[in-house]
């Protein structure tokens, strides 16, 4: 074990340190009033109680996954008897990630908006720290839980001649990422279910019908909405992109272990195993040192008094962009250090991975936030009336996805030629493939600081919710307001991110797949070499090139299993979008009857003399993303299984292909759109256009009721769709090349 590795482990320490030091902090901070405190507390215990009933479904659901992947792997023998273990350490630490970063949440919410009652500054920072609790437990839990199997499966897994230890590893490490997916997707479309339902109802009747506030405690609904803001968009969100930092990290070592191999005929004469193993720990290094960067970067970020929404972008803007430019210093340091071939090349499709996660986010950033024309029209369009603020969304929404798919082609061929040295011959395909994966590393390095400007956003809404219902001054819920707007666009841009990722990780868990399906034929079914059966397009499966694979399994676009396996990606991301919608919808139309009912049935509420009946609410939103979530998460599950059954590995290639495609530009385009009705409704408030209460304002309500769903449930749930659906193909790898009913099969 190469001594530079412990940086890795070292660094998961100290950024749990830090994240339990900012939690500490921020719980010696005052709550505020009594009033603060006890909606702050409801706030806590439904969000609790809703984690609580997921996780009971949650541990159900693994249990029979994990009976299931122990058939495939003792009984049956086609997969890895290392898979179940990892399975369920994937999902238990993407589940406690989830749990702290929520935990967090629903304490600092309160704090934040007292703090806000002395300074927007305080606010701010106060706000942005206890984010970064989830930032840095996510990628500390990542690491910890890498570097824990890296040096476990280390001591068991023998010694081998050639090279296949360390692909062996690395290819058991990445099935753990299949167990921080399918946790993702609950944690997702749960959370995206619950906090939809609930704001839907709160906006609908209270704030269209009732012509009361925003986050009015009058409002039956209310409770449940923060509720919402927490299990969605700090538990979803930590749980999404916990899965994506730990697949680009892993895929991406698998890739390195396969075209740095010394049994490799392109590389055998040229580079050893000790090559092979910089190259698999190479993005495990890139990633601590962006996690170390990125508590530097939390301490930069402040403010000023009346600072306006683009100077407190700036201030995120800060720590964000220098920790990304000091990653790209250390990253070229860490690659001389390790004297990997063509150091340099591979560097620049680090720089080209960041570069691209900063210009999605500049890009989303300008499609959603109120500063900017996009948003503006929509809410100019509001003068007509809520079908134009629909029709000018959706055109906003569609035409933003031009810009990030652009992104992702550049980043793609440009991390590629840089990781061959501009060099097209087929024996350098697996080094153009590493360079991909780098690329998604190089995106996710500073996740640390990134995911804390996501996770500041749901606590900065609580923190104004906290602040109206408790009926603080004009001056704290301006500055509350400022908060608030500046987290619809952090959370907006932080989607974008997390979509962006999801591409680029995806590509490389694909471009992986092969040397699952690989290390199946020479390892895992023990099949001896010169077996007919391990023939790869007349060569050993060990001996095979990528485009070996290619041609034996006839993965081109006139082998119709392909064509048909990318119809049925394509089909799995419309009908999962459609069923989540529809969800939100059903969930909904019960909130509104029960906000309704509540108005009419319980006297003195709208005067502000009887209390709502919050639990009932939280209950509801509850009961109804329990139900919900299933369906949408088994289609997810099963299609990727069902397609390698039957078509085998060219079918699951095409599924994979299209899940990716058209999963990518549709999550683009709902997360853009729903986060511009959003803000162009908050650009109304702020006196545009007629401001609150006027018939424009109604307009963009009706706009970002339509975005609601968009925005937090369909469209960042289908990030973890691509990437889950990659992932059970991976880890399912042997019933596609073993039992497949119209491919070649064994």
């Amino acid at each position: 074990m190469p001594l530079i590795f412990w940086l890795v482990p070292v660094s998961a320490v100290l950024a749990l340190l830090f994240a339990y030091g900012f939690f500490r902090q921020m719980m010696r901070q005052d709550e505020g009033t009594e009033m603060m405190r006890r909606i702050a507390e409801h706030v806590r215990k439904g969000a609790s109680a809703y984690l609580r009933q997921q996780y009971k479904v949650v541990i159900v659901v693994f249990f029979v996954i994990t009976i299931i992947f122990s058939i495939l792997a003792y009984g049956l023998g086609v997969q890895n008897p290392w898979v179940p273990f990892a399975f369920i350490s994937g999902g238990f630490f993407s589940g406690l990630a989830g749990f702290f970063g929520m935990k967090a949440a629903t304490y600092a919410s309160g704090r934040v908006a007292n703090a806000c009652r002395k300074s927007l500054d305080g606010g701010l920072r106060l706000a942005f720290r206890s984010g970064a609790v989830m930032g840095l437990v996510v990628v500390g839990l990542v690491l910890v839980d890498i570097s824990v199997w890296f040096i476990i499966l280390n001591q068991f897994i023998p010694e081998t001649a050639d090279g296949y230890k360390l692909m062996t590893i690395t290819a058991v490490m990445l099935t753990f990422g299949m167990g921080a997916s399918t946790q993702a997707l609950f944690a997702r479309v749960g959370g995206g279910i619950y906090t939809k339902a609930a704001d839907v109802g709160a906006d609908l009747v209270g704030k269209v019908e009732a012509g009361i506030p925003e986050d009015d405690p009058r409002n039956p609904a209310t409770i449940a909405d923060n509720v919402g803001d927490n299990v969605g968009d700090v538990a979803g969100m930590g749980a999404d992109l916990f899965e994506s930092f730990a697949a680009s990290i892993l895929a991406t070592a698998l890739l390195g272990a396969a075209a740095f191999m010394g049994a490799d005929p392109a590389t055998e004469q040229l580079f050893g195993l000790d090559v092979q193993t910089n190259a698999v720990i190479a993005p495990m290094l890139i990633a601590a040192v962006g996690t170390l960067l990125s508590i530097a970067g939390v301490f930069m970020v402040r403010t000023r008094e009346g600072a306006t929404q683009k100077q407190l972008l700036h201030s995120l803007g800060t720590g964000v962009n220098v920790s990304a430019f000091l990653i790209v210093i250390f990253s070229f340091l860490i690659l001389y250090y390790l004297q990997l071939p063509n150091f340099v090349g591979i560097w620049g499709a680090i720089v080209i991975g960041l570069l691209a996660g900063i210009g999605i986010g500049q890009s989303t950033e300008y499609f959603t936030a109120s500063a900017y024309k996009p948003t503006q029209r929509i809410a100019a369009s509001s003068q007509t009336g809520p079908a134009t603020v629909i029709i000018s969304g959706v055109g906003t929404g569609l035409t933003s996805a031009a810009v990030p798919l652009g992104i992702i082609v550049v980043a793609i061929t440009l991390a590629f030629l840089f990781a061959t040295g501009f060099n097209f011959h087929v024996d350098y395909l697996n080094f153009g493939l590493y360079g991909i994966g780098v690329a998604a590393v190089g995106m996710l390095s500073t996740l640390g600081i990134t995911l804390a400007t996501d996770a500041y956003g749901p606590i900065a809404d609580n923190a104004g919710g906290n602040a109206e219902m408790c009926g603080l001054g004009p001056e704290v819920r301006s500055r509350t307001d400022a908060l608030d707007a500046l987290g619809n666009t952090t959370a907006a841009t932080g989607k974008g991110f997390a979509i962006g990722s999801a591409a680029l990780t995806a590509l490389a868990l694909l471009a992986s797949y092969f040397e699952e399906v690989r290390m199946m034929l020479v390892k895992f079914l023990d099949l001896p070499k010169g077996d007919p059966k391990r023939l790869i397009n007349g060569l050993d499966a060990q001996d095979a090139q990528f485009v070996d694979f290619i041609h034996h399994y006839e993965i081109h676009l006139m082998n119709p299993m392909v064509i048909v396996g990318i119809f049925l990606g394509v089909m799995a991301v419309f009908l999962f979008s459609g069923i989540t919608m529809n969800a939100v919808g059903r969930a909904a139309q019960k909130m509104v009857d029960e906000v309704r009912r509540q108005f009419k049935t319980i006297d003195g509420i709208l005067e502000g003399e009887a209390e709502p009946d919050y639990a009932r609410c939280v209950e509801i939103s509850t009961k109804g993303a329990q139900r919900e979530m299933m369906v949408p998460s088994l289609v997810a599950l099963l299609i990727p299984v069902i397609v390698g059954l039957i078509f085998g590995v060219a079918g699951v290639t095409g599924l994979l292909i299209g899940t990716i495609s058209s999963g990518f530009a549709l999550a683009i385009f709902m997360a853009n759109a729903g986060g511009a009705w959003d803000n162009a409704k908050k650009y109304v408030e702020e006196g545009h256009f007629g401001g609150k209460g006027s018939e424009g304002h109604k307009a963009t309500i009706i706009g970002d009721t339509v975005g609601d769903p968009f925005k937090d449930t369909s469209g960042p749930s289908l990030n973890i769709l691509i990437k889950l659906m990659v992932m059970a193909s991976v880890v399912t790898v042997g019933i596609a090349v073993s039992y497949s009913l119209l491919g070649p099969s064994l």
